[in-house]
């Protein structure tokens, strides 16, 4: 008997089964960020002021893709070592305007037709996202909500033409694009007004969103706080929580948004019970929200429990957010991206048609001691099996191939 059948048995024991996670769990799409590639930097060709106003990524490792090419071809080096369904996630900063500078608010479908036809010769989907960061009108850390009118009217115009060029993308590849709004605006320290910004704020996004765009799933991404904005976020949890439920928007967690000591899966089944669906980012963050590569902690596990327990998986749209300039950025990719695949695999295997018998008949000892033994089921063994069957490296056997990689490929970046 091989160590899989044995571990299919020893989970059958506890009531689950593990054939049907390993199919839930290929299936269900993770959205990769591309600005793990090249450190959120973008591909925009400038005319006059550099832009500024960005997100950091820390760290020099060699190999940074310098071109919408160099994405693409990290891009599929990636697909080839994760296991399951996935979607590429692209920022307005990633257009193809070939050598050509077009402003943000000028964007159109045709910018971004070379990735179309990447994705849809890769058999994967696309996701969208505007930029409202690293430009010169970002530089005061405010942009849809900017006291001068003139400013968030860009921003208005740039926000528009993302969800346009989110609905031709659902239009050419016949599936809905999840086009997601994250605005850095905020101040560093105690402002006077916190109120008028969220005015306004809330004023710009109804602009945005008034026009109904087919195929163009919106989301608003909150945030606890961030660089420059240490004080003070504009688009906070309650502001983004209340705007997505009143407009029917699709809500964003992003797990590095929120205090260290918050659990966001335990928010997951306080905002089901209102929101049909929620954007997740999975990320990690160290102190403070540092965007680290995902990894299998208790942290992420939570959160695919929780989904799992209430049945909510097929609720959550799945999407990572992280980039680390640090290390091999392919090997950022692989490890985050696996840790959440493992961590979708490891909800879906818990044992919760016993857990919650035990609970629902008062047993609450045995409900607590099934829970400590189920940390050291056999899980490895499932999720070895999961990547066989997607033909992608068991073990650690994928990080040759990202030595590889990196020799015959990112060590000429230079």
């Amino acid at each position: 008997m091989s160590g899989f059948e044995r571990a299919k048995e020893v989970y059958a024991e506890t009531g689950v089964d593990a054939e049907a996670a390993i199919q839930e769990a290929l299936k269900t799409s993770i959205s990769i960020h591309c600005w793990q590639a090249d450190d959120v930097a973008g591909f925009e060709v400038h005319e006059g002021a550099k832009d500024s106003g960005g997100i950091m990524a820390t760290g020099n490792y060699p190999g940074r893709a310098r071109n919408v090419d160099e994405v693409r071809a990290d891009y599929e080096q990636v697909l080839r070592l994760v296991p399951g369904t996935h979607r590429a996630n692209l920022h307005a900063s990633y257009a193809d305007t070939a050598g050509k500078a077009v402003s943000r608010d000028r964007l159109g479908l045709e910018h971004f037709a070379s990735w179309i036809d990447w994705a849809n010769d890769l058999g994967i989907k696309l996701d969208f996202n505007p930029t409202y960061f690293g430009h010169p009108l970002a530089a005061s850390g405010f942009t849809l909500s900017h006291a001068d009118a003139a400013v968030r009217e860009f921003w208005i115009r740039h926000g528009v033409a993302s969800r346009h060029i989110a609905g031709g993308i659902a239009a050419a590849q016949g599936s809905e694009c999840v086009n997601n709004h994250w605005v850095p605006d905020g101040a560093k320290d105690s402002p006077a007004d916190r109120w008028s910004p969220r005015a306004r704020l809330l004023e710009s996004f109804d602009e945005v969103l008034r026009e109904p765009v087919d195929g163009c799933t919106d989301a608003v991404e909150s945030k606890l706080f961030g660089l420059g904005s240490e004080d003070y976020v504009v688009g906070s949890f309650e502001f983004y929580s209340s705007y997505a439920l009143s407009r029917k928007k699709l809500f964003c967690l992003d797990m590095g948004h929120f205090h260290p000591t918050e659990s966001v899966a335990d928010k997951l089944s306080a905002l089901l019970q209102f929101h049909d669906r929620l954007l997740l980012h999975t990320s990690r963050p160290m102190r403070w929200d540092s965007d680290h590569v995902v990894i299998f902690n208790d942290d992420l596990k939570a959160v695919f429990l929780e989904l799992a327990r209430g049945n909510a998986l097929h609720r959550a749209v799945v999407a990572l957010d992280f980039f680390d300039a640090s290390i091999n950025r392919i090997a950022a990719y692989v490890i985050g991206i696996r840790a959440t695949r493992k961590a979708i695999l490891y909800g879906l295997l818990d044992p919760q048609t016993q857990l919650k018998q035990y609970e629902s008949e008062g047993k609450l000892a045995q409900k607590l001691g099934l829970m400590e033994e189920a940390k050291t089921l056999p899980f490895g063994e499932i999720w070895d099996e999961l990547c066989r069957r997607a033909d992608v490296p068991v073990g650690r056997a994928w990080i040759a191939d990202v030595e590889k990689y990196e020799e015959g490929t990112l060590s000429r970046r230079v």
